[in-house]
């Protein structure tokens, strides 16, 4: 299948092509490039340019650049731009205009992917929907995620992120959602908002993008979610509400052999739907994905159905058995919001001793310490038996904990990693999460392997 002709890219983009070509997709990635994607030659830690020829050895349609890099002939397959970046933001307009896909965006300070993850796979029995790949939500992954769509898409679901004020209103412009989507809002990024209700804003601008007679889907019960709902109407969207109290909201949740079932009410009607976890924000957001589809204008029974399919990714909360534990695994990221709705999951699982081993929750501003520390007298705490943690920030929590349940604190993962062994004991139910830069997701990595081949020394994880 063509997604890309010379003549079609260069039309969008202003660029002028050195050859005729056909892409079948796209590609900023060599180690991942699929012969006939178009490499796209994007300046990030190093420059895309430094790899073109090395992209079109490997099979790439052409590429799209700034200049004829060096090693690169000048008749070789090239769409040449001023820029690459506003080059690939302009294929993803053309794409956006070019297809009848409904679209979906979603953001929020926790459950971005996951939540998109859901609506893929809610959404794929009821036609082919294209959705971004991993955690593609910035300034080139969404013109990427765009750019990648083929015209005669159903459903295309787009996750928008932020770090700073203002980036995510160009995002939602860029996507003319027909439907936009609030998880939650938490304090994450603390230290460029300043205050929870600068983060609500800068969610609450996804808004801004929605095509006309668009709909919001705003989670209900947080403090700051009559900013959201200002902000909504502002937009003319009509606004769904989902969480406790509100039109979409889960009527029963039974967990079970690490799966929940749920029956909610979406709208006028009732469904029923399974999910391959455990945990109440999970719920919650499937619950809003629902409302999601059905102002998509898919029938919500059909997409309960499709949320069946949907298997947590890496890091985000799967549940596994493995060497005699059960492994909660919770490490992309973290902030205090999104480590409450963790330790509440671990609080309700049945059964073993339970174990809680944190990295820091970066980026949370002044206040980073007294955030950290603040964790121990989480209700959900109560239920852990043994905390391990890493990190300067989480050494406030580690010391405000009785002593009787601390682990071991240690400067960062890698000591941890290096003792991953006495972390954990047969029966126990374990859970990991910290911000990405703690790097506490090696930590799983180390206990998987110490449970697998406990013959070995556990310093080799």
């Amino acid at each position: 299948m063509t997604l890309w002709t010379a003549q079609d890219a260069a039309a969008a983009t202003g660029g002028r092509a050195t050859a005729d070509w056909a892409a079948s997709g796209i590609s900023i990635d060599t180690r991942t490039l699929a012969p006939g994607d178009l490499f796209v030659a994007l300046k990030d830690a190093r420059d895309g340019h430094d790899f073109v020829a090395q992209a079109l050895e490997r099979g790439a349609a052409a590429a799209l650049v700034s200049r004829i890099p060096e090693g690169v002939a000048a008749d070789a397959p090239l769409l040449l731009v001023a820029d690459v970046v506003p080059a690939l933001e302009a294929l993803g307009r053309t794409a956006r205009a070019r297809t009848r896909a409904r679209m979906l965006a979603i953001t929020g300070s926790v459950g971005k992917t996951s939540t998109k993850d859901m609506a893929a796979a809610a959404l794929a029995p009821l036609g082919r929907v294209h959705a971004a790949e991993a955690s593609l939500n910035n300034h080139w992954g969404v013109p990427l995620t765009l750019a990648r769509m083929p015209a005669d898409t159903d459903f295309a679901i787009l996750e928008l992120g932020m770090n700073h004020p203002g980036e995510i209103a160009p995002l939602s412009r860029m996507a003319r959602p027909h439907v936009a989507m609030i998880t939650t809002v938490a304090p994450a990024h603390m230290e460029a908002f300043g205050s929870i209700d600068g983060i609500a804003a800068e969610k609450a601008s996804i808004f801004e993008g929605l095509e006309p007679g668009g709909h919001a889907i705003i989670p209900q019960g947080l403090g700051v979610t009559p900013i959201l709902t200002a902000a909504a109407q502002a937009a003319g969207a009509t606004v769904t509400g989902f969480g406790a109290g509100a039109e979409a909201h889960a009527l029963s949740a039974q967990v079970e052999d690490g799966r929940t079932n749920v029956r909610a009410r979406i709208g006028d009607g009732e469904v029923d739907f399974t999910l391959a976890t455990t945990g109440a924000h999970f719920t919650g957001n499937a619950v809003g994905v629902l409302a999601a589809a059905a102002a998509l204008g898919a029938d919500p029974a059909a997409a309960a159905r499709g949320l069946s399919d949907w298997r947590p990714y890496k890091g985000r909360g799967g549940v596994e058995q493995i060497g005699g534990i059960t492994l909660i695994d919770d490490s992309y990221n973290a902030n205090p919001t999104s480590l409450a709705a963790g330790l509440a999951t671990l609080a309700a699982m049945p059964a073993g001793r339970r174990v809680a081993i944190l990295g820091d929750m970066l980026e949370l501003g002044a206040d980073e310490n007294a955030l950290h520390r603040a964790v121990a007298d989480f209700p959900q705490m109560q239920q852990v038996a043994l905390v391990h943690a890493c990190g300067p920030r989480m050494r406030h929590l580690f010391q405000a904990l009785p002593e009787t349940r601390r682990g071991i604190w240690a400067e960062d993962a890698a000591e941890l990693c290096a003792r991953a062994g006495e972390l954990v004991q047969d029966g126990d139910v374990v859970f990991v999460k910290g911000s990405k830069g703690s790097r506490v997701a090696s930590v799983v990595d180390a206990i998987r392997k110490a449970r697998q081949t406990p013959q070995k020394p556990s310093n080799e994880g």
